[in-house]
């Protein structure tokens, strides 16, 4: 009987240790991504930008290109700039934004992108989507996963806490899309690629049980090793499906009713995460949630991060429309607007707010 395997699209490279950066030139080499140095560097005008100075001594043969924000248009006009030019890849330096803006504009030269990290707010670090601002508001892109991947926890240490902070919402956000994924093959027989949910699964519980902070290393890398993993989930199912539920269809709400107040992803997420938890009966591991997302200072309730509860009920009831054909426990209890409300009610009382 043949023996059956599959390829499973991930990056050739993944350091993360404390220093990455500083033989950023030499990992290329080695792993002969660019031997000869010759790179289009996408960089952000702030941690980015700063890091281009210590970086540029050490990597001559590179083209620094800022980048003004994550939209669209800005991924076209990189892949515009850097097309023709003979470059081994791109390197995306700087956070999400940055990234997805560097992956879009590899895919769209067929060059093979490298993600340097310099924070950890969510898990598209590592994937195989661009997520990019456009006149409809924001879009969701397939890309090539990065062929490699480097997080300096040293330079993570320098981000904003708040930043990191939102990375633990859209790790541990991970464990309720799963469940909104079983739940999709239960009702609808939706199959469920039990490799990627497994791999999506793990790196959220390895954040969500780990009695470390923000400031420990140990707890870092972790982190860092769960966004990676996710977004390997979802280059092994091929959309995203693995971190990707009802918790992330409330969070594409508030940033679609209210484009000019929505809070940081991760922090929304890692909010519809554990009220979705709570929706489906799960009130263990909804009080989980709200108790780790407590201890490492994310938000469990609305106001929280700005909105009214009548605000978050409009968007709960908006969220279905985010996804279309996105089967979650959104979709399975058809809530009313009155029954929503109720709920967060429930919710709120729960987890003694």
């Amino acid at each position: 009987m043949p023996v059956l395997t599959r390829l499973i699209p991930s990056p050739v490279v993944v350091d993360i240790s404390r220093g990455a950066l500083d033989d950023l030139a030499g990992l290329l080499a080695d792993q002969r991504i660019s031997a000869s140095g010759k790179l289009a560097i996408a960089v952000s005008g702030g941690s980015g930008q700063a890091l281009s100075e210590k970086l540029a001594p050490v990597l001559p043969g590179a083209d620094w290109y800022p980048v003004a924000d994550g939209t669209i248009d800005s991924a076209v006009q990189l892949a515009d700039d850097i097309k023709g030019k003979r470059y081994d890849a791109v390197v995306g330096l700087g956070g999400g934004k940055i990234i997805d803006v560097a992956k879009y504009a590899a895919a769209r030269v067929g060059l093979p992108m490298v993600a340097v990290a310099t924070n950890l707010s969510h898990d598209g670090i590592c994937s195989p989507v661009s997520i990019l601002d456009n006149d409809n508001g924001r879009g969701s892109y397939g890309v090539p996963t990065p062929i490699a991947m480097v997080i300096d926890l040293d330079v993570i240490r320098e981000a904003p806490v708040r930043f990191v902070r939102s990375g633990i919402g859209d790790a541990i956000s991970n464990i309720s899309a799963i469940a909104d994924w079983e739940l999709s093959h239960e009702v609808n027989a939706e199959p469920v690629d039990g490799l990627a949910a497994a791999m999506a699964r793990t790196a959220g519980e390895s954040v969500l049980r780990h009695p470390g902070g923000v400031g420990d290393d140990e707890f870092l890398t972790v982190l860092s090793e769960a966004l990676v993993l996710s977004g390997i989930a979802m280059s092994i199912s091929g959309d995203t499906r693995p971190s990707s539920g009802a918790c992330h269809e409330i969070s594409h709400a508030f940033d679609l009713l209210y484009p000019k107040r929505s809070a940081l992803h991760g922090e929304q997420v890692g909010l519809g995460a554990a009220f979705a938890m709570h929706l489906r009966g799960a009130a263990e591991q909804s009080g989980l949630f709200t108790e780790v997302l407590r201890r490492h200072g994310l938000p469990v309730l609305p106001q929280e991060i700005g909105f009214s509860a009548d605000e978050f009920v409009r968007a709960v009831a908006y969220a279905p429309q985010t996804r279309p054909g996105r089967f979650t426990i959104l979709e399975h209890l058809n809530l009313s607007t009155a029954q929503i409300k109720d709920a967060y009610a429930d919710y709120a009382k729960a987890i003694g707010s």
